[in-house]
Formats: C-alpha cells, structure tokens, sequence
C-alpha cells in the first residue's frame, strides 16, 4: 500500500487523468444502461464533479492528498488551454455553411440568455455585475459560466452557482427536445442549425437531437459549438460592460 502511495504521490497528474477518466467511463454508463441517454453522460459527470468537490476544504477534493494532482488539473491552466483549444478549431467558413439564420440566431440565443440568466440571478440576490454576469454565462452553457467568473474575479461560489446553472439548462434540453420537435417543426437540417444557435448547449442539444432524429445532430452541433466561443468573446467584456453602464 505504501509503494502505491508513493507512486501516485510521484505522479500526481497522471493519476488525476486516470481518475477523471474513470469518473467520465462510469458517469456515460449509467446515462447509457440507466437512463437510456435520456441525461448527457458529461452532465452526470459534471455533477459527480461538483460533488466530490465538497470532499475537501479550500481545494476540494485537491486537499486530500491522494488526489492532490486534481489541483493541477482542475485548475484553470488547464480548463483556459481547452477553452482556447475548442476556439481555435473553429473554422469561419463552418459557420458560413450555417448561413444567415445560423447566424442571427446564434446572436439572439447568446444575448436573451445572457439578459434572462442577469435576472434570474438579480432575483436570487446577486445585484453585482461580477455575479450576474457570470451566473449569466453560466446559463449559457456551463463552460462559459466558470471562464467568464475567473476572468471578472467572481467568488468560487458563483461560479459553482453558474456551472449548475449550466448542467440544467443541459439537463432540460435532453429531455424537452424530443418532446417539442414535432411542434417546432424540428424536423430538417435548417431548423436543427436554428435549434443549436438558439440553445447553445452542445451536450444537451447533441442529445436531444439523437433522441430526436440522428440526422440532425451535425447540423445542431455546428451552431451550439460556436456559441461557447462567442459566449467566451462577449460575455466577460461586452454584456458586462452593459450591466456596469445600467448601474449594477
């Protein structure tokens, strides 16, 4: 036991990688043999996540020593290089291919989330800019929630606020979309582009899409992609900006 010990003490990172790795296999298994995918395998994760994360104290989970590389790994080196990574895979003439309606409703879906998620968060008592801009963010989708906090300096609690915002809104997607398809007229590539702009959450809207129709998940997928990178572009400068200019 103690030769393990001092294996995963030497290599702490390696054994975080290995650990999330577990976390994420177990987390799509249940979404797949136990809900029937009907919930995001990255949702259920996301939510293991955030509870092993009151394990610790400042740290988490992190505080424990055999789990101290998850400080590294979970810290936000590593969470801004996949962030910019995800950005800068991003090919201009893709969302050319969306056209003008992918687009335009790439843009609404960005700012009435943002506006609406202000609100809700001015309703639960965070009045600041800082915090209603992030939990804004993270109604989102939940990456955009935790890059826009840091960014601005809000406490840890909102951004775990924003983060659960985001697996919600992750969540809801899932299951409302097979249910409101036919009535939306979701039945064609044009309108799942529309959907993905519009939604902006890729697990969710991927899911929801499968559960739908699986012809329709690239076309959803390529909107709901872009919006995490838009997101990551104006809600940390442009949307709070906005809220500092009304006062808040």
């Amino acid at each position: 036991m103690e030769i393990i010990d001092k294996v995963i003490a030497k290599n702490g990172l390696i054994f975080a990688f290995l650990f999330v790795g577990f976390v994420m296999l177990f987390s799509f298994l249940i979404s797949k043999k136990l809900l029937r995918n009907k919930i995001p395998g990255v949702a259920i994760a996301i939510i293991i996540g955030l509870a092993l994360a009151f394990t610790g104290d400042k740290k988490g989970m992190a505080d424990i020593p055999l789990f101290a590389g998850m400080a590294i790994l979970g810290g936000s080196m590593f969470r801004d290089f996949a962030v910019v990574a995800t950005a800068m895979s991003a090919d201009i003439s893709k969302i050319k291919q969306a056209g003008l309606a992918g687009i335009i409703s790439l843009f609404i879906g960005v700012t009435v989330t943002f506006f609406l998620g202000a609100t809700i968060a001015y309703f639960m008592g965070y009045t600041d800019a800082i915090s209603m801009t992030t939990i804004a963010a993270g109604a989102g989708t939940y990456i955009v929630g935790p890059v826009t906090g840091t960014a601005l300096g809000a406490s840890s609690d909102v951004i775990a606020i924003s983060v659960a915002t985001g697996v919600i809104k992750t969540i809801f997607t899932t299951i409302i979309t097979p249910i409101i398809a036919k009535r939306i007229k979701l039945d064609n590539p044009h309108a799942a582009v529309v959907f993905g702009g519009l939604i902006g959450t890729t697990s969710g809207v991927v899911a929801g899409l499968a559960a739908t129709d699986e012809k329709l998940v690239p076309y959803g997928a390529l909107t709901a992609t872009f919006y995490t990178g838009v997101g990551c572009l104006l809600y940390p400068s442009v949307f709070y900006l906005i809220l500092k200019f009304f006062g808040f």
